[in-house]
């Protein structure tokens, strides 16, 4: 097996291979968060340029957060926007940099797959500098329209602007041999170079063969494994902004009325919209929290559990695993506005917080409670809530395309270790809801393990029935194509990013029956 292979493969636990490169110190905090004292230049401890007094410019932010993601798994989500104010970039330029910035993310193991060829030596030898350096400069030259001499030059330039005399020759060199052929050319001389079709796939769609995997078998629980290709595909396009707008504060057609030329409707919520362009928090809407930033599929998946019957007055509705509050607040607009009683539950203190934050716009904390208790602690009292939406930690790996680089991050162990916590806290919101009662389990992942294994495992325990949430979908969304899963005695519900424009939600509604009766 290649080393291009194991690095998305067997071996299974997607990390590419790092090495940090002298000029890199170790030691930075998760968010890339400067401690240093860093200068405009975006210089910090991740070896920013030394001595570098100009403006820094698109390339240099860009590398400057590449490599922060790189060696001190930084998010290039929080850092990103923390280095364009420090470099006081035009919009033309900042939006240079976010490109390259993601766009170099979503496709680096396909880089890394290039650069092997060209350099004929495992990426894993190639210390971090120049691996992020060519990286950068191969997505400019395959997937944008500058020309090649600025994007070797400048990426080069940049390189030497950190302090990289030594790395810049290398970079130069192996950025002048990709340059020789098209982007075409290169994906066939990759493919060429792995035999396994799958890892083939997995390569040339920048996603470790593990994952690839499991998205396969996903897609195969529907019969539509031969749209891996698109799935993955899907994963490496950056989203669209979605908003939603909260029921009982503003209507979403009042909203589409107010901003004709920056808002459409999106079919896959009723009180979903896209934005063409722009800052969302340009919206007054936004600004008075009336109108969330959210995607879609999490819009569709909390309100199938208040739509799948009609809410009566006095029911109690709980949002198990409530941070950062998006899913709450949905429900809570829903509940509120039937007279019900809605609370949260978040165990993590500062998402408890985002959650507060979340409901301050529809009521108090009197009014909307949110606890800070591990979920599986509601599963020891007494049957009281009528209906529990159970938002299980993940993976994530359905929200691929927002984060690029969790993709590298994330382990097959972590599949396992997540799945266990899971089961438990669908079997908590089962023991904690009353009978007759609906519980919702909700994954942003498609990996069978965290979704149908969960659900069938509890079902098989007794005392479920599966509501047919796809049938449920359909009505809240009848514009999108939804199938369903078979899982007991009903069907469960996927969406994808390729089919749906939305994250890969998972949907379960289960009814709580009166006995268990155990198969």
């Amino acid at each position: 097996m290649s080393d291009r292979e194991q690095r998305h493969g067997s071996a299974g636990n997607g990390q590419r291979g790092r090495r940090r490169p002298a000029q890199v110190k170790s030691g930075s905090n998760r968010s890339g968060a400067n401690r240093s004292g860093a200068n405009r230049s975006g210089g910090n401890k991740t070896g920013g340029a030394k001595g570098r007094n100009a403006q820094p410019g698109a390339r240099d932010v860009a590398l400057d957060v590449l490599i922060a993601v790189a060696v001190d798994d930084a998010y290039a989500n929080l850092l990103l926007p923390h280095r364009l104010r420090e470099a006081n970039l035009s919009r033309e330029d900042a939006g240079l940099a976010t490109e390259l910035t993601y766009g170099t993310l979503r496709s680096s193991g396909y880089y890394d797959a290039i650069v092997e060829l060209v350099a004929k030596r495992p990426i894993a030898e190639v210390d971090a500098l120049a691996r992020t350096a060519l990286q950068l400069g191969a997505h400019q030259l395959l997937a944008t329209r500058v020309a090649s001499h600025a994007a070797v030059n400048e990426t080069v330039n940049a390189v030497r602007r950190r302090g990289g005399v030594g790395p810049s020759g290398f970079v130069n060199a192996n950025l002048r041999r990709i340059s020789e052929a098209d982007a075409g050319t290169w994906q066939a001389r990759v493919a060429e170079s792995i035999p396994d079709e799958l890892a083939r796939l997995a390569v040339l769609e920048s996603h470790p063969l593990w994952i690839a995997r499991a998205l396969r078998e996903a897609l195969s629980l529907e019969h539509r494994e031969d749209e891996l290709t698109a799935a993955l595909a899907a994963n490496n396009a950056s989203p669209q902004i979605q908003l939603a707008a909260l029921p009982g504060k503003t209507a979403r057609e009042a909203v589409l009325a107010a901003h004709p030329s920056l808002l459409t409707d999106d079919p896959a919520s009723p009180v979903a919209m896209k934005l063409a362009g722009g800052d969302p928090s340009d919206l007054e809407e936004v600004r008075e929290g009336v109108v969330r930033v959210q995607d879609a599929g999490s819009q569709l998946v909390a309100l199938a559990l208040t739509r799948a019957e009609p809410l009566k007055a006095g029911e109690r509705v709980l949002d198990l695993c409530a941070g950062p509050g998006g899913k709450s607040a949905l429900l809570a607009a829903e509940v509120l506005a039937a007279g019900g009683d809605f609370s949260a539950n978040e165990v993590v203190p500062a998402r408890a917080k985002l959650v507060r934050q979340a409901l301050a716009v529809l009521g108090d904390e009197q009014s909307l409670p949110v606890t800070e208790l591990d979920g599986r602690e509601y599963g020891k009292g007494r049957e009281q809530f009528d209906r529990i939406l159970v938002d299980a930690p993940c993976t994530g790996l359905g929200a691929l395309r927002r984060r690029p680089e969790a993709r590298w991050r994330k382990q097959p162990s972590d599949v396992a270790e997540l799945s266990a916590l899971q089961e438990e806290l669908l079997a908590a919101a089962v023991n904690a809801v009353v009978p007759g009662g609906l519980v919702a389990y909700v994954t942003c992942s498609p990996h069978p393990a965290e979704t149908v294994g969960i659900v069938r495992r509890a079902y098989r325990h007794g005392g479920l029935e599966v509501v047919d949430a796809p049938a449920i979908c359909r009505q809240l969304a009848p514009e999108l194509e939804l199938s369903g899963i078979a899982v007991g005695d009903g069907h469960a519900l996927q969406l994808w990013p390729h089919r749906h424009g939305t994250d890969a939600m998972f949907l379960a509604l289960l009814r709580k029956t009166d006995k268990k009766e155990p198969e």
